[in-house]
């Protein structure tokens, strides 16, 4: 059934030529011993029709020469080997057949390669009748241009293994050329396509710029760099935000100011210095608490003598005199209560005295003699019952003539003090408290303030120091203060005469007419016996110069009993001088 159809053919399967009938069907030696039909070589046509079945060739026993690889190669050359390829195929095929002529032109025409012997399809299977591909090399054309078809190129030695380059691309020999031209790859460079040929002599070939540093290698290391860089930055980074939130957590934020401190240093102070002087009179000074059945106070004393004595102002004390009570609290906290020994108000001076109290430090006592205007000070005090207060200044002026108190309104509780004058603040509550030199002792007792609108006054006001504070010099302090814990009593220096105080001239005027017409100048008193006579006026006393009666009681009382004074006198116009020894009178 299948009888005349066409057969058809196998891919290994070649045309058969026509044979004419006077030509043997024998194999044509290829000229290496093998025999087989070799359709590029042959000139014989054997017709198919003669033929039963298809024709299927023989696999050759052995591969040919290298002039058989010649003619193979020659055989399946492109086309593009143009018109110089007919004479080197010629040549090519003359050396492998064996001198038989090609078909003539008209006939039909022939395979173009010898049949595989490995049965292998041609790259791309595209049929039979397809050429076999050519060895081609995807390394650049050579100047020189491709090698001719057919020619022969003899054996080239496998490749030995090549040094490895230096990283300068240097230029590196060439392989000779051969008789028939130079080497298909003589000049091109080699590239990692070169690698491996299936079609080379040897089965590897070593590519000799593998290990050649590529173009972009020094651009490779340059990002590696620059990657290496960026993380060490972010690393040190990291660590300064580490450290510097550390920090801020630890000191609270960048908000807070924490500002420079000088150290501890030592307590000691120099002993003229106002700290020295504090510390050296502080334990020795006392507030006083003081309470009576119409008025109340507080007021400062200080230490005369370990038994207890304490010297203070009398209008400190006044307010108890009777079924009062007085506390003092020392400068450590310890409290005891206290008792009048005696007071005077017409120096304004008392001395009170507790029991049971151990351990007191009486306070030295200077000369108020040897004061100087400009002298440093120190008051210490409880102004406004603030205890343990301290305040400096100096000494403003001496011998500051004024009257304090007066309340009575019949002049007994009249004060008249010869004060030493100081800028050191005084305030209600330092009444009482000593006035202390440069070496810590007492040089005043401080009594009276200037008020910016009441004048001179006891403390006993609430007005605030305007900086003219007065004090009891020390020198009559301390007399008074003997008389009063001796006899309980103090006694004041007299003159022996009535004054005239409402006298408005200047100079203190002896009264012409006393009360109930009592003589002025008392009879075989001082005044009498140095021949002062009423109506006289006083101008001066012991060369000062005075302008009131209260200025001559003041200069007088800053006297002791038995002192002499000597008295300026005008009299008709007349000036006169006397000399007289002081009297004394009780105090209250």
């Amino acid at each position: 059934m299948d009888e005349g159809k066409p057969t058809k053919p196998k891919w290994w399967s070649r045309p058969r030529t026509h044979v004419p009938d006077s030509a043997p069907a024998d194999s044509v030696s290829a000229g290496d011993g093998t025999s087989g039909f070799h359709g590029g070589d042959v000139g014989v046509d054997i017709d198919i029709d003669d033929m039963d079945g298809d024709f299927e060739l023989e696999k050759p026993a052995g591969t040919g020469t290298g002039a058989t690889t010649a003619a193979g190669a020659g055989a399946g050359a492109d086309d593009r080997a143009g018109a110089d390829a007919g004479p080197a195929a010629g040549q090519g095929s003359g050396e492998v057949s064996g001198g038989v002529s090609a078909p003539a032109s008209g006939e039909r025409p022939r395979p173009l390669h010898d049949p595989d012997p490995y049965s292998t399809p041609p790259y791309g299977g595209p049929g039979p009748w397809a050429p076999a591909p050519p060895v081609q090399h995807p390394g650049t054309t050579p100047a020189h241009g491709t090698a001719a078809v057919g020619a022969v190129t003899p054996p080239q030695p496998s490749p030995q293994p090549q040094p490895l380059p230096l990283p300068q691309s240097q230029p590196q020999p060439q392989d000779a050329p051969t008789e028939a031209g130079p080497a298909p790859h003589a000049s091109a460079p080699h590239t990692p396509w070169q690698n491996y040929d299936p079609w080379a002599a040897a089965p590897f070939q070593r590519y000799e710029g593998a290990v050649a540093e590529a173009p972009g290698g020094r651009r490779g290391r340059a990002g590696r760099s620059l990657v290496l860089g960026a993380a060490l930055l972010a690393l040190v980074s990291g660590g300064v935000g580490g450290a510097v939130g550390a920090y801020l957590e630890r000191t609270g934020g960048i908000d807070d100011v924490e500002l420079p401190q000088a150290g501890v240093e030592a307590k000691g102070r120099a002993p003229d210095s106002v700290a020295g002087i504090a510390a050296s009179a502080l334990p020795s000074v006392v507030t006083l608490h003081v309470s009576g059945s119409d008025a109340q106070g507080t007021g400062t004393g200080f230490v005369l003598d370990r038994r207890g004595h304490i010297l203070t102002n009398n209008h400190v004390v006044d307010p108890a005199d009777g079924s009062g009570e007085i506390s003092v609290t020392f400068s450590g906290g310890e409290t005891a209560k206290a008792e009048i020994v005696g007071h005077d108000s017409g120096y304004d001076l008392a001395v009170v005295k507790v029991t049971g109290v151990s351990g007191l430090r009486p306070l030295s006592l200077g000369n108020s003699d040897n004061v100087q205007v400009g002298d440093p000070v120190v008051a210490i005090g409880a102004p406004f019952d603030l205890e343990n207060t301290v305040t400096a200044g100096i000494i403003s002026a001496k011998e500051r003539p004024i009257t304090a108190g007066g309340e009575e309104g019949d002049g007994s509780d009249i004060s008249y003090v010869d004060a030493l004058q100081t800028d050191a603040p005084i305030n209600p509550g330092n009444s009482g408290g000593p006035l202390v030199d440069s070496k810590a002792r007492v040089i005043g007792i401080n009594s009276a303030i200037r008020s910016a609108d009441s004048g001179s006054e006891l403390e006993g006001g609430q007005s605030g120091s305007i900086g003219l504070g007065f004090a009891i010099p020390i020198n009559q302090g301390k007399r008074v203060a003997e008389e009063l814990i001796n006899t309980g009593r103090a006694t004041h220096p007299v003159i022996g005469v009535t004054l005239d105080m409402e006298y408005s001239g200047d100079g203190a005027r002896v009264g012409v007419k006393g009360d109930d017409d009592a003589p002025t100048v008392t009879r075989d008193g001082p005044g009498a016996r140095a021949g002062v006579q009423a109506g006289d006026v006083i101008t001066e006393v012991d060369g000062q110069r005075v302008h009131s009666g209260e200025e001559l009681i003041v200069k007088t009382r800053a006297h002791r009993p038995g002192d002499r004074l000597e008295l300026t006198l005008e009299r008709d116009g007349d000036e006169k001088k006397v000399t007289l020894v002081l009297g004394s009178a009780d105090g209250d």
